[in-house]
């Protein structure tokens, strides 16, 4: 059953409170990056053109309850006045007495910005009382954070308790999409895993491996499974506690599951390291395991061919060396030729997708890492579960 979203309730003449994820990288005292406040703009748009009043709120960065002043939203509040061409109003915190009469005074079509939530400590400890406070602020909530959503914090599971609750777009489209892969894939559905670490990842690749027809494994988890496969994989990173239930996990996989078959190895962790390829049975003692061979790839994209759906999260290699890039950066340019929906979700595949400049070639990008994860491990999300369900339709009586 879906959840109701801005569309499905009167706005107009309301205060609605709206869980953002502004969560973005500063320089300077200036946004850095703005793609997050961007992706929220339909839902800010939609709310103002409907005639409510928007009060936003959300974190930066990690403050750890306490104010710090790098940390405040006020660049936020400027980038984002320059965006929705009107003034956005940044209070200096996002509960107390002069909050409230802000709040209470806001006229349709005006925007506020509360403080960095995270000034409060009782923001990640999901208070109540916390989420009272800002609940009282508003007549509606809409929580348009996807980001945030695996959280149970006050202003994601807290503040729905008092007030009835929706999800914005942004919301929207990320359940719809991240949904549809795990309940009606177009096949053939292939996953793709990469990134440092197995361990962060087993529910997600035993929850997929149910559902995708191949699974494509590559960067540091993948060390895990050829070790686990009894390979020498030399210096290479290797989570050793994790190779039983690799083992597990290859027995369950059957053919599905497909590991490198060649390497981009390294003499040290390093930029400027020695590099060459090798085959995955000659990896040398001494040597790491940095990236996924040209061997690999081609299999990758035979593989992806005739693929309807794809999705994929975490980088082949440590992108970030030019060295061993090309991994990442193939595999990505491999996507864009398919036919297949492309769904990528994860900060560093996301990164490497800027870097090689194909960002916008992609179906969908989630802005969600965790919670995109935890989604498709099967997982209930805290801030979804507390939004409204939507009505079913009864058809014929």
């Amino acid at each position: 059953m879906g959840k109701k979203t801005v569309r499905d309730i009167e706005v107009k003449g309301k205060r609605a409170l709206v869980r953002v994820d502004f969560n973005v990288p500063l320089a300077d005292g200036q946004v850095a990056d703005d793609t997050r406040i961007r992706a929220a703009l339909p839902t800010i748009q939609y709310l103002l053109e409907q005639g409510a009043a928007v009060i936003l709120m959300s974190h930066l960065g990690r403050p750890k309850g306490q104010v710090r002043e790098e940390l405040r939203m006020d660049p936020v509040a400027r980038w984002l006045s320059e965006l929705v061409g009107r003034e956005v109003v940044k209070l200096d915190d996002c509960v107390g007495k002069e909050v409230e009469s802000t709040a209470a005074n806001l006229e349709p079509g005006q925007v506020v910005l509360l403080e960095n939530l995270r000034f409060h400590p009782e923001e990640e400890e999901n208070d109540l009382d916390f989420a009272q406070h800002l609940a009282s602020l508003a007549d509606v909530y809409v929580n348009d954070a996807f980001g945030t959503a695996h959280r149970a914090h006050a202003s994601t599971a807290g503040v729905p308790q008092y007030l009835p609750s929706v999800s914005g777009f942004l919301m929207e489209r990320e359940l719809k999409v991240l949904g549809s892969v795990l309940t009606n894939p177009i096949r053939p559905f292939v996953g793709i895993l990469g990134g440092a670490k197995v361990s962060g990842k087993i529910g997600v690749i035993r929850n997929l491996l149910s559902r995708v027809d191949v699974f494509l494994l590559g960067g540091g988890m993948a060390n895990t499974f050829l070790k686990a496969q009894g390979r020498e994989v030399g210096q290479s990173l290797v989570e050793d506690e994790s190779l039983p239930v690799a083992r597990q996990i290859m027995e369950e996989a059957g053919g599905k599951l497909v590991l490198p078959v060649d390497v981009v190895v390294a003499d040290a962790f390093a930029a400027d390291a020695k590099a060459k390829t090798v085959s995955v049975q000659q990896v040398p003692a001494k040597w790491r395991i940095l990236d996924v061979g040209p061997e690999t790839l081609s299999l990758f994209e035979e593989k992806l061919a005739s693929a309807k759906t794809v999705i994929w999260n975490g980088p082949m290699g440590v992108f970030e060396f030019p060295s061993f890039a090309a991994g990442t950066f193939t595999l990505a340019r491999i996507l864009t030729e398919t036919q297949a929906t492309t769904i990528v979700g994860g900060g560093d595949s996301i990164a490497a997708l800027q870097q090689a400049g194909l960002l916008d070639r992609m179906s969908h990008v989630s802005t969600g890492g965790g919670a995109s994860l935890e989604l498709l491990e099967g997982k209930t999300l805290p801030g979804v579960a507390a939004l409204e369900d939507k009505e079913e339709d009864v058809e014929g009586g």
